[in-house]
């Protein structure tokens, strides 16, 4: 039991992020991550498109808004992060948000360096709706359509978080805890991209998909999944190390948590708000 608890807690110092390297290439495990969360929502919404006749969007609709929802996604996760974790830097650094450069003293490339999940989302629902209305598609069935199908592809991107050893959790005594390298200090700390890959991605999809044929409002799929993901979150955050330059923000609370405080009212009120237009 003991060499168990010892081969867990420093798993993350074993793990090599780079799957293949190739002279200066080098296939990182994040990548694929991305593209595995990717296809796998894609093979979901095609799964329901062609059995559950509800749908009146078409596979080949579905596969535009798809990439539409990737391309809103990058924007805003990086926008995001810009304006949630860390405006005053890109205020004075405005082209460093979408190019990793840096022009202080010459030309440096920088890599990119944070993405937001909630800027992600903002994008996602900003880009469809403005795509789907020029294309004559309704917004809510497209929300219906493909908002269950969506969080398990979540479940790979914490672990790609993993497999980097970033975003990990709080230090903690317990033995579940992990040493994470590019962590400071050498305690052990909360694998809190574990707990996100479970609660956030099969928790959450179960949940969803269970409840994707009840009778409810046209795009109350949408609400559900806003105040769902935002709860978990929240709770999660508290296993989870804050920004290190932002730290708390208000008492005991991280911006990723008052951010998911956003999210749960704004999914309650959209609720509330589709069912009363449903009622009439």
């Amino acid at each position: 039991m003991e060499s168990f608890i010892h081969w867990w807690q420093h798993l993350p110092e074993r793990i090599d992020p780079v799957l293949i390297a190739i002279g200066p290439l080098r296939l990182h495990y994040y990548g694929l991550m991305y593209l595995a969360a990717f296809g796998l929502t894609y093979w979901l919404v095609m799964h329901r498109i062609r059995n559950e006749k509800r749908f009146s969007i078409t596979t080949e609709q579905a596969k535009d808004i798809l990439v539409v929802m990737i391309v809103g996604l990058l924007v805003g996760a990086r926008l995001g992060y810009a304006l949630f974790y860390n405006l005053s830097y890109y205020l004075s650094h405005p082209l460093e948000v979408f190019l990793p450069l840096r022009f202080d003293n010459g030309i440096t490339f920088t890599g990119y360096s944070g993405m937001s999940y909630h800027g992600g989302l903002l994008g996602v629902v900003g880009a469809t709706a403005i795509y789907v209305r020029k294309k004559g598609v309704s917004f809510l069935e497209t929300t219906d359509l493909f908002v269950p199908a969506i969080p398990l592809g979540y479940t790979f991107g914490r672990l790609g978080n993993f497999i980097n050893g970033e975003l990990y959790g709080r230090v903690t005594t317990h033995p579940i805890g992990m040493v994470f390298p590019g962590a400071p200090g050498t305690g052990l700390r909360h694998p809190s991209q574990l707990y996100e890959a479970f609660f956030e991605g099969v928790f959450l999809f179960f949940v969803l998909w269970g409840i994707r044929r009840i009778k409810a409002p046209a795009g109350a799929m949408l609400a559900f999944y806003l105040a769902g993901y935002g709860t978990v979150r929240f709770f999660i955050e508290f296993f989870r190390e804050p920004d290190a330059h932002l730290g708390f923000i208000v008492m005991s609370l991280s911006m990723g948590q008052l951010l998911c405080l956003g999210m749960i009212a704004a999914g309650v009120w959209l609720f509330f708000y589709l069912d009363a237009r449903e009622r009439g």
